[in-house]
């Protein structure tokens, strides 16, 4: 039957299941983490129990919630911000052999910069408000997005484009009905990527300059050696990543039926 060839061909795009092996590795982790800072003896002040941690978030949920959806607002800003921004940079270097000269280059130069050497000009430029925390971040999601999808636009199958044009198609046409849907599933890759540092460019915008967010509270309780806060954050943190990623990986399947699942392995799938 073509629905049984269908499910075993190679490219066949199986749901995601749980990954149980990370969720395994996760918890026996974190078994070992607990029984050698008891077994150790270690302050909590250098490393924390994770039931130390998990008590602080219990004891101080009120304030890490509210700062948490701070962040959370920056961080999804800034991954809408830097998703269009890398979006039509993209598209307009694929449609521009003097663009792509120009501005690849620039792109190439810009991502080998520091983060921290740029938090502080965006907020001597935009203020200490939620726009240089926006900026912050759309900046670092900007750069996977961009990269990922010029490079699915450049590598589109040449045989697909001659076919469009000699079908009287035209250049942008080719783009939005050839190329485009062609470079999806980088992109999608793209997008995982940029889901997994949009915490980053949130919480060093905090840093540098805020009276709000996660950033902000765990740089404070780190100066009062409060480190169980600190990780109370991180644990926060790490949970809108994951969440993130799931959302936009999620998203890139539906989008891309016809593609293999590259992060089959990270997600439990045969």
């Amino acid at each position: 039957m073509p629905e049984a060839r269908d499910a075993a061909s190679p490219g066949a795009r199986r749901p995601a299941g749980l990954p149980w092996a990370a969720v395994l590795t996760g918890v026996g982790a974190l078994a070992l983490w607990e029984v050698a800072v008891r077994a150790l003896d270690t302050p909590a002040y250098v490393l924390p129990a994770p039931s130390r941690v998990a008590a602080t978030l219990l004891r101080q949920a009120p304030l890490l919630w509210r700062d948490a959806l701070v962040t959370g607002g920056e961080m999804l800003g800034g991954l809408l911000l830097g998703t269009l921004g890398g979006v039509a940079v993209a598209l307009a270097m694929a449609q521009s052999r003097l663009l792509e000269r120009a501005v690849g280059p620039l792109l190439v130069v810009a991502q080998a910069l520091p983060v921290f050497a740029i938090a502080p000009l965006l907020v001597v430029w935009f203020g200490f408000g939620v726009a240089s925390k926006l900026a912050m971040a759309g900046l670092i999601i900007f750069f996977p997005v961009s990269t990922s999808l010029f490079e699915g636009l450049r590598r589109t199958d040449p045989g697909l484009i001659d076919l469009a044009r000699l079908n009287g198609a035209s250049r942008r046409d080719t783009l939005l009905l050839i190329r485009l849907p062609s470079a999806l599933p980088a992109l999608g890759a793209g997008l995982r990527v940029a889901a997994a540092v949009a915490p980053l460019g949130a919480v060093v915008g905090e840093w540098v300059g805020s009276s709000s967010g996660l950033g902000l509270v765990m740089l404070h309780a780190n100066a009062r050696m409060q480190t169980d806060t600190v990780f109370a954050g991180l644990t926060i943190l790490v949970a809108f990543s994951l969440a993130l990623w799931a959302a936009v990986g999620a998203l890139t399947r539906r989008m891309t039926p016809w593609a293999p699942d590259t992060l089959a392995p990270l997600t439990g799938d045969p």
